[in-house]
């Protein structure tokens, strides 16, 4: 079983942003199960701005513990990408991708923020734990600190309060503690 709290990582270092080609668009890619970080690699060898965000677990046995990174968002990785021929066929000739997420299975860009706030939120390592999506409620921005720009929506877990980020067209979301940093309407 996974402890209480959960830490996020990433297979590998991201180019900035600003350095990505013009015109290219964050997609999520459809994988098999637990062939995650195997595709992940395999996309990064093919030089393709890949994103596999992690979640950080201690595993206990009867004999032993062990920490363990499993994806965040199973069966799914996420690429950046302009949408052409050439780049579609090396993503799906990639082995173990099933396809792109969206419309057609042609895949639907994601919105950069969404994207964004899950790699603020890993390069910090802020503890987080797995969350019912949510796409409905009172959408807030952090600003200042080590979460500034992350994106989401505010909820309650118990007394604490927290920020839901999701990935809407994954219907899958993460939460992250909001206690002490300043939010303001998006």
């Amino acid at each position: 079983m996974g402890s209480s709290q959960i830490h996020i990582g990433s297979t590998s270092q991201f180019p900035v942003l600003a350095l990505e080609p013009e015109g290219s668009h964050w997609y999520a890619v459809h994988t098999k199960a637990r062939h995650e970080k195997r595709i992940g690699a395999q996309l990064e060898e093919k030089h393709i701005c890949t994103f596999l965000p992690l979640l950080r677990q201690i595993h206990r046995w009867s004999d032993r513990q062990s920490r363990v990174e499993i994806p965040m968002f199973s069966c799914y990785a996420f690429v950046r990408m302009v949408q052409a021929v050439d780049e579609r066929l090396k993503i799906l000739r990639t082995p173990g991708v099933l396809g792109f997420v969206g419309c057609e299975r042609q895949g639907t860009p994601i919105p950069r923020e969404q994207i964004e706030s899950l790699r603020i939120a890993i390069r910090e390592n802020i503890p987080c734990l797995p969350h019912p999506f949510v796409n409905a409620g009172r959408r807030v921005r952090i600003r200042g600190g080590s979460l500034d720009g992350v994106e989401g929506i505010l909820g309650r877990q118990g007394s604490n309060q927290s920020l839901v980020v999701s990935v809407e067209i994954l219907h899958r979301s993460i939460s992250i503690r909001v206690e002490g940093y300043d939010l303001e309407l998006v």
